[in-house]
């Protein structure tokens, strides 16, 4: 190079390097100032398609105002959302539990494609919160999950509602206890604006998962969707993420084994959704810590369930917010013997400092029953296993009459078969009617079975007929049902080769599921069966070919390390 040319040649800094990337920023609002601020991602689940997430774009707003405020840069972008309520019952339900990694894929790839340094994930629907959860912990970068909220209860006749009402209202209707117009009625007032499902269903169950996991602040799970305090979260949340960065804690830093235990005893307590099993187990994967059903067979027998909660209860997550709240049930808890009080949280702070300054149960309230007067003195998921269910299955037994019940199997491919079967008066009382190649796999999808149960239930024979599916239950669920058979249809599991009349035991006290068809029977019809063909095109053929059973969480990134070996040139 002459010496002419010296002077125009510069060394280009990785300060200048950036200019074209600050250039994109500049056009999204970017200042000069904003540059030497962390980026903060809001993960929103803002939808029009459920009313769980109608009200999340402004919550996410309110978000990035408290990350401004702390001293971040906010960037708000968004995610799917699949609304369970509506496809319930339909072919769509087969992308409810799918919608749950496709969200912990796409806040994944934002997160680390724009190279942000934390993020806040607000979400509202069933499949958002565990969603949120595995980008989390897959991503460990400092991050805060927000909850949008629980909707209000429906008014008729001066008593509460909510969408169960309605499933359950579709068998009431063809029962003949309600004419079209009461159901009509029903349909009309179940829902009456934005949040999610009121009782402690999946959604509820999740949110407050979370919070006993220290990974939202205290109240964030119980605050309903419409109000103040809500919006008030989102903001606080935004600071939060920004407080958890200038002390570098990190998700996994939170999500430890001990704090998956605290978040199985505030799910016991509170009687959640047999979903939260499955849904613990995958963010435990995402996060590195290992949880296994045992897990839950163990807390479960020593944690007793104190909430008269729906769906087997009375009272809705509003009722509870108003009766303190879940920081008011974990500090019960925590008093008791029953939380790990030293775990970290997203204030930087324990659990059982969170908790030491935050009021206790309100006198009078009857949501949550005393220790000492306990609904069932262990928790109400049980898992069982038998031959039927080698790697097990799971059941929700809160408030149930009946514990056990021994009969002839009625068995369906298909959920829209057996609600047909339902509905004509074909199933009675005494049968254990089988939904298989429902699974994750042969769904696929692994969808959930509110709408048959909730006609079972409507039909008045909740009490008197079992439900066995490798597909799932919705946490609205409640009655004699047992889902996540596993090892699923689809796979060879011995649910594949039940054969209608078989003899099926159901027992919840004894955790048994036993078909009484001998080894070599079973091992006969194994050789004449072929599994049916997966689907071939599209997400859930992506999805099929690549989930887990259902026993480990039904993740889709449990591979098995191949060692590829490298040509050396």
């Amino acid at each position: 190079m002459t010496n002419d040319m010296r002077h125009i040649s510069k060394v280009i800094s990785d300060d200048e390097k950036r200019a074209p990337n600050r250039a994109m920023l500049r056009a999204v609002g970017f200042k000069d100032e904003d540059f030497k601020k962390p980026m903060i991602g809001i993960a929103s689940t803002w939808s029009e398609v459920t009313p769980c997430n109608i009200h999340i774009d402004k919550l996410a707003l309110s978000s990035k105002k408290g990350v401004n405020e702390a001293g971040g840069a906010g960037l708000i972008f968004n995610t799917i959302t699949v609304s369970d309520g509506i496809s319930m019952g339909t072919a769509g339900m087969r992308y409810s539990l799918p919608s749950r990694d496709v969200i912990a894929d796409s806040i994944e790839t934002v997160v680390g494609g724009q190279s942000l340094d934390g993020f806040v994930a607000i979400g509202g629907c069933d499949k958002n919160m565990p969603g949120c959860l595995i980008a989390i912990s897959r991503m460990n970068l400092p991050a805060v999950f927000s909850y949008g909220g629980s909707i209000k209860p429906g008014k008729l006749n001066g008593k509460d509602i909510d969408i169960v009402s309605v499933f359950e209202g579709v068998g009431q209707y063809s029962a003949g206890t309600i004419d079209k117009e009461e159901l009509h009625q029903i349909e009309c007032h179940a829902c009456p604006g934005a949040g999610s499902c009121g009782g402690m269903y999946t959604a509820n169950t999740m949110a407050s998962a979370i919070e006993a996991l220290g990974m939202s602040l205290p109240g964030s799970s119980s605050n309903p969707a419409e109000s103040d305090l809500k919006y008030q979260d989102c903001s606080d949340a935004g600071q939060a993420v920004y407080h958890l960065l200038e002390k570098n804690i990190k998700p996994r830093d939170i999500l430890t084994k001990k704090a998956f235990e605290n978040a199985i005893t505030v799910v016991m307590a509170l009687g959640g959704s047999t979903n939260a099993i499955l849904h613990l187990l995958a963010i435990a994967h995402a996060a590195e810590v290992e949880l296994k059903l045992e897990d839950f067979e163990e807390i479960q027998k020593r944690v007793p369930h104190i909430a008269d909660l729906k769906p087997s209860g009375r009272y809705v997550m509003n009722d509870l917010h108003e009766a303190g709240g879940v920081p008011a049930v974990m500090k019960l808890l925590l008093r008791e013997g029953l939380l790990h009080g030293d775990c970290l949280t997203v204030t930087g702070k324990t659990i059982e400092e969170n908790l030491r300054d935050l009021d206790d149960l309100k006198e009078g309230q009857k949501v949550i029953y005393p220790i000492s007067e306990a609904l069932r003195k262990d928790g109400p998921l049980v898992v069982l296993k038998g031959n039927l269910a080698p790697e097990g299955a799971v059941a929700k037994v809160s408030g149930l009459k009946v514990k056990s019940l021994t009969g002839p199997a009625k068995v369906f491919d298909t959920e829209e078969e057996a609600t047909e079967a339902v509905l004509d008066g074909s199933i009675v009382e005494g049968d254990v009617l089988i939904i298989r190649y429902e699974g994750p796999k042969g769904g696929p999808g692994m969808p959930e079975m509110l709408s048959i149960s909730g006609i079972i239930i409507g039909k008045g024979l909740g009490e008197s007929v079992a439900l066995l599916t490798d597909g799932r239950f919705s946490g609205g669920t409640h009655g004699l049902v047992v889902g996540h058979i596993a090892p699923e249809a689809q796979v060879g599991g011995p649910i594949a080769f039940v054969h209608n009349g078989d003899q099926v035991t159901v027992d919840s006290d004894s955790r048994e599921l036993t078909l009484h068809v001998t080894e070599e029977e079973l091992t006969q019809r194994k050789q004449n069966w072929t599994p049916p063909q997966l689907v071939s095109r599209g997400v859930l053929a992506k999805y099929a070919r690549t989930v887990s059973s259902a026993s480990k969480g039904a993740v889709t990134d449990l591979f098995d390390e191949v060692k590829v070996p490298i040509e050396v040139k």
